[in-house]
């Protein structure tokens, strides 16, 4: 069982600089792993300071040795998969192999697609995203590699060097449950990162997934089942209660949300130096 903090990369108090001594105290405080949302532009409507994942995980790897670090989720549709490519192969020695790549359809559409120009059809994301996949995993073998999908072409290239982890870069897959596509799309990585439609997710709700997951599982492997919530710092007992249902459902990773702590450094760095919520 692993770990980490999740929270988001926006907020008028965040910087690469603060992200980057948060992650350097969620080491020190024993977390397995610091993630971040990837959003471009979470809201029209709202003005905040908003980063870049990419350069903050950067500055977050320069500051750690052990942790995992990744994003959750990144839409892979509204990337070139070839430059994205090249961060995360780029990012996973810098990091010495420590990163995770959590991808997504993206939300919202309206704000980071239809406001660029990019289609914000469901479908249109979903086939990008898969082809995208296809292609990102072509190029981190660091091998010649070509590709001709509906919506991306890679003429015959080699992109060196070749993502650090073997056999690649793990990839866990976001979705809203109860929707099945996400779910089968994420049987075939290393992971999924499941919200629930109308409500907090159950611990019947992992184990449909989990068991609909293992249904359509056609490659071997590990697999993680990872959840983001929120657990009392100051109380053991009552953070043990809230995740050990979810474990004895095969979760194998705790996110600790920190989005409602968005707004204050300080109160995110207070949470994160309490240390992880552990069973034992």
């Amino acid at each position: 069982m692993k770990y980490g903090i999740y929270t988001p990369n926006f907020g008028a108090e965040i910087s690469p600089r603060a992200m980057a001594e948060l992650a350097r105290d969620a080491e020190r405080a024993g977390w397995d792993g610091f993630f971040l949302w990837d959003h471009i532009l979470y809201s029209k409507s709202q003005r905040i300071p908003l980063l870049d994942p990419w350069v903050t995980l950067a500055a977050m790897a320069m500051t750690t040795k052990r942790i995992r670090i990744g994003t959750t989720v990144t839409p892979v549709a509204r990337r070139h998969p070839w430059k994205l490519a090249r961060e995360t192969a780029t990012l996973d020695h810098l990091s010495g192999g420590r990163l995770i790549l959590s991808v997504g359809l993206g939300y919202p559409p309206d704000a980071e697609f239809a406001n660029f120009g990019e289609d914000p059809d469901a479908k249109v994301r979903a086939k990008k995203l898969d082809e995208g996949l296809d292609i990102l995993v072509g190029l981190w073998r660091g091998k010649f590699f070509s590709y001709e999908g509906k919506y991306y072409r890679v003429g015959k290239s080699v992109f060196l060097p070749a993502a650090l982890q073997s056999p690649r870069i793990p990839v866990w897959v976001g979705g809203i449950w109860p929707s099945k596509a996400p779910f089968r799309r994420a049987a075939r990585w290393d992971g999924v990162f499941p919200l629930k439609a109308g409500g907090p997710m159950r611990k019947k709700d992992l184990v449909e997934i989990r068991d609909y997951i293992q249904a359509h599982r056609t490659v071997r492997g590990p697999f993680d089942f990872v959840l983001a919530g929120n657990t009392p710092g100051s109380d053991s007992a009552k953070a043990r209660k809230i995740i050990s249902p979810f474990v004895d459902a095969g979760l194998t990773w705790w996110l600790e949300s920190l989005f409602g702590r968005r707004n204050s450094v300080e109160a995110m760095r207070v949470r994160i130096r309490q240390g992880p919520p552990k069973l034992k």
